[in-house]
């Protein structure tokens, strides 16, 4: 259910609804009431209770006025010392209309209620004597018409008492004292005030009046001591008139009281004032929001609706109450909310707390004018808001601003207009690009609350800001999310020049925060220069190698390796994947996949890239920058090139990790494309051109490396299992022939790694995985370590089928079709059976017996190993080591290590129980030197192959 606007409930005066009030009329003037000169909301005493809250030492105050003129006790002495702008003479105008009787006890709002408290049917009307400090002057007599026409001359404060209480015939009574400038004896006095009792006497900013007077320097009006034996002289003297009262108001500080003179007059004076009289401080902050409501707003229309709203806030705040200040959780803040309506509480507590500690500013007086102000745009804007909130501040209002302005230091102008309100403002920009904060503008209140919780606050407090609970408090209405306010306070945290922010609490200042000196060195950075370096050395960190031989970032086609290793190419932000329209990305990864450098690159089926998101690229730019820029102001402040106080240090510190763990994810979320390129073939219809395929990577995933492994596997771009039937299959589809039946198992595995419609195997351990796998079975492949011919056939060395093996994975292995690898076990089958058939017929037929030159018989090659006795120097122990070392072509050197391993190697990995090593040592060495690009490529091809050592010299 809609609240109702508060402009539906409560109908501002007219004089505020319409803009025509004028300052000086929140001003209560005593002299000009006495006068009859004031205004009439001062003057009519009926009007002025109607628009008056007496509040509970004000009515306590008028109870002991009441007893004291009825002559039924009640203090003789008030005193009134309160901070500037406490209520002092609003309090003294009340006893004055009170006292006086020109309007009926019935007529004045709340005062009958006072009357039957005190046990007084009808109160005698006093003569009133105003004293004003402020009016007065010491050295400037007052010329007074009498009744008879006579003219008097008024010189005193004791002489001005008399003449007001009654005339020349009272004024007689001191007119010598008056004339000397002597203060009155307390006698005289007490029989002043019996004479014309009952009587009030009303004393304001008597201070300003005594501290005019020099030390040991007579005036007209008297001395410094004078005034002050006359203070203390009527104190006491009021004390033997039982119906007569003395007000009097002293200001609450030293600074009020101005001068070193004015501290001394106000020490003095009450002391003098502390020996009798009864101390009072009229208004309590609690009741300033009757008084207010009272001068601001003529009544409240429609009781319910305001009660609906009061109690639909403090159900939100109940709600919400992790969201909140604890005291929102109180049953009391319901009757709050129902006594400041339709302003809220917090504008009472920022204003009487915060505000009130500026010197200028005047508690009862300078809230008045200031909401005055606030209602008035607000009612003429329309302003629908349920209740006027610290966020309702309209402080693009040239009135509402200037009047803020004028009780803060100077300063503040660029503030407001920059970061907190009006068109230009960032906080209007904020809004008007991002909708979700624009439609209840939560940047603006969420500045404007904090603007008036800590512009009053100085540099130099121990603690600074607005806590964000009562930011919160400030803007937040039933209905709206909490959290939607805490996401506009962190964007502008992001964008304000003035604003601050520690340990969950929030300030401005009309110094400009770091942002500002961020924003300027962001400017510094470029993309080639600073940006793209600084964002290949945070991908470089994300990574960690797993199943890639080599992660390439930001690298040129010429540095990425054209080799059997599978590599990972990370492309710069500058080369971005964008699923609509024309894609950089993929103009550049066809670059790296055609050539290595200028030559053609062949393992093409190697490379698999990672691209940056067309949208998040310039995002991720912006972001570095920042990082860059708090990186550049820490490190400078470190070295001692800029100075910092401590709370700006350690927002630097904050800031820059805060910049760097947005960089990272930053980098995470626009890295987001894992690009592959394909092709379809199907035997006999050709190949297709070469097509890419994309698929999002998750940035939440905790390891960057093995989230595209997950995405390379589950999209089948990458094998690291492979069945032996998919390697029969792919050897039945492109390398078994109908004249070639057996195919180079070595050529298989380098043409995977280089034809892109094949599939994309780890490494060659998954492919002699796969052959090992299918060994032991009839139904995928056989196994040859080399063929020979054999008239008009093939003969297989090292033949194998059905059964596992021992597999070389060299360029003599052959893999053949398993029809013709029966067919051949067929063969040697038969000719194995023939030959043992022929060797029986030899048998049983003769035998031949060989003699050697000295007619022995030769011993048999099975018993040559065996020892045995014999003499002579032809004796020799069993060899158990081979050694041997051959110098290669570097030309020829593959072939001519291939037939090394086949005519050597081979005779010893085929007997069971030896073992062989084999080490290789490669030396080049070149007059002119090798460069930069070679040294890499040799580098990185030597880690991949897992060369125990490889280092370039720099030689003789």
């Amino acid at each position: 259910m809609a609240l109702k606007p508060w402009r539906e409930i409560a109908e501002p005066h007219s004089d505020v609804r319409e803009g025509k009030f004028q300052q000086a009329e929140f001003a209560a003037d005593l002299s000009r009431v006495h006068a009859g000169t004031a205004n009439a909301e001062y003057q009519n005493p009926a009007l002025f209770f109607q628009r008056t809250f007496i509040t509970e030492g004000m009515r306590l105050l008028l109870d002991s006025v009441v007893k004291r003129l009825a002559g039924q006790g009640g203090d003789p002495v008030i005193q009134l010392q309160t901070a500037f702008g406490g209520g002092k003479t609003h309090t003294m105008l009340a006893v004055y209309h009170l006292a006086k009787g020109e309007a009926p006890a019935s007529d004045l709002q709340g005062v009958p209620a006072i009357l039957d408290a005190a046990g007084v049917t009808e109160l005698p009307k006093a003569r009133i004597a105003v004293l004003d400090g402020i009016k007065s002057s010491p050295n400037q007599p007052v010329v007074k018409d009498g009744q008879d026409g006579i003219r008097t001359t008024v010189r005193t404060l004791w002489g001005d008492l008399a003449w007001q209480l009654g005339g020349a015939e009272s004024y007689a009574l001191v007119a010598d004292a008056d004339a000397s400038g002597t203060s009155p004896g307390k006698d005289v006095l007490a029989d002043l005030l019996a004479r014309y009792a009952p009587c009030v006497i009303l004393i304001d900013e008597l201070v300003a009046y005594v501290r005019q007077f020099e030390e040991g320097k007579a005036l007209t009006g008297g001395t410094f001591d004078s005034n002050l034996s006359f203070v203390q002289a009527l104190t006491e003297a009021l004390k033997a008139v039982p119906t007569a009262v003395l007000l009097a108001s002293l200001p609450e500080s030293a600074k009020e009281a101005g001068s070193q003179r004015g501290e001394k007059a106000l020490a003095s004076l009450s002391h003098y004032f502390g020996r009798i009289q009864a101390l009072w401080k009229p208004v309590a902050t609690e009741e300033a929001f009757e008084i207010v409501r009272r001068r601001l707003f003529s009544n409240i229309n429609d009781k319910l609706a305001m009660e609906s709203v009061c109690r639909s806030f403090a159900d939100y705040y109940i709600e919400n109450r992790d969201d909140f200040p604890q005291e929102t959780q109180d049953s009391k803040y319901l009757e709050r909310l129902t006594h400041a309506y339709p302003i809220h509480p917090e504008v009472f507590d920022r204003l009487y707390e915060d505000w009130s500690t500026l010197d200028n500013f005047q508690r009862t007086r300078g809230v008045l004018k200031l909401m005055a102000k606030v209602i008035h745009r607000l009612w003429k804007d329309g302003n629908n808001d349920p209740l006027i909130m610290p966020g309702s501040f309209p402080l693009m209002d040239a009135d509402t601003l200037n009047e803020v302005l004028y009780y803060l230091p100077q300063g503040w102008t660029p503030v407001i207009e920059r970061d907190v309100d009006g068109e230009r403002s960032e906080t209007w920009e904020i809004e008007n690009k991002d909708t979700r904060f624009g439609s209840v503008q939560a940047c603006r209140r969420a500045a404007r609350a904090i603007f008036l919780g800590s512009a009053p606050s100085t540099a130099n407090q121990g603690v600074r800001g607005l806590e964000l609970e009562r930011v919160i408090l400030g803007v937040a209405q039933p209905g709206q999310q909490p959290n939607l306010f805490k996401d506009a306070l962190r964007r502008l945290g992001d964008r304000l020049h003035y604003l601050n922010a520690a340990n969950n609490r929030f300030w401005l200042d009309t110094r400009p925060n770091l942002r500002r000196e961020m924003e300027e060195r962001k400017r510094r950075f470029q993309d080639k220069e600073d940006v793209f370096p600084a964002i290949r050395e945070r991908v470089q960190r994300s990574f960690a190698s797993g199943v890639f031989g080599g992660i390439h970032i930001f690298t040129g086609s010429g540095d990425v390796p054209d080799d059997w290793a599978l590599r990972l190419v990370v492309l710069p932000p500058d080369a971005a994947f964008s699923k609509s329209g024309q894609s950089l990305a993929i103009d550049r990864a066809t670059e790296i996949l055609k050539k290595r450098g200028d030559q053609p690159r062949f393992k093409q089926n190697r490379l698999i890239f990672v691209a940056a998101d067309y949208d998040s690229v310039s995002r991720l730019k912006d972001h570095v920058r920042s990082h860059l820029a708090w990186r550049s102001i820490v490190g400078d402040y470190k070295d001692n090139r800029i100075v910092l106080d401590n709370l700006m240090a350690k927002q630097a510190q904050a800031s820059l990790d805060q910049a760097e763990e947005t960089a990272r994810r930053m980098i995470r979320e626009t890295y987001k494309w894992l690009v592959a390129p394909v092709q379809e073939a199907r035997p006999g219809k050709g190949l297709s051109e070469v097509k890419w395929e994309h698929f999002p990577l998750n940035p939440g995933a905790q390891n960057w490396s093995q989230e595209i492994e997950r995405v390379l596997k589950e999209n089948e771009l990458l094998i690291s299992e492979w069945a032996p039937i998919h390697l029969a299959k792919v050897l039945k589809d492109w390398f078994w022939k109908d004249d070639a039946k057996d195919t180079s198992a070595l050529n298989v595995w380098q043409q995977s790694c280089q034809q892109l419609y094949l599939p994309r195997l780890k490494d060659d351990a998954v492919f002699q995985t796969t052959m090992g796998a299918g060994a032991d079975s009839r139904e995928f492949f056989g196994f040859a370590q080399g063929k020979e011919p054999d008239g008009d056939k093939v003969r297989y060395v090292g033949f194998s089928y059905g059964k596992r093996t021992s597999l070389i994975m060299d360029s003599s292995l052959l893999l053949i079709e398993p029809l013709a690898a029966a067919a051949y076990m067929e063969s040697l089958r038969a000719a194995e059976e023939a030959s043992r058939a022929s060797a029986a017929n030899a048998e049983g037929s003769a035998t031949t017996v060989l003699v050697t030159g000295d007619g022995k018989t030769p011993p048999r090659v099975e018993d040559s190993g065996q020892s045995g006795t014999s003499t002579g120097s032809g004796a020799s122990s069993a060899k158990k080591q081979f050694y041997a070392s051959i110098d290669l072509d570097p030309i020829q050197a593959k072939r001519q290590f291939a037939d090394v391993v086949d005519e050597v190697v081979q005779q010893f990995t085929l007997r069971p129980g030896v073992k062989v090593r084999i080490a290789i040592e490669i030396q080049a060495e070149s007059p002119t030197g090798f460069d930069d690009g070679l040294q890499r490529a040799v580098k990185e091809n030597c880690n991949v192959l897992k060369f125990k050592s490889a280092e370039f010299e720099a030689g003789e």
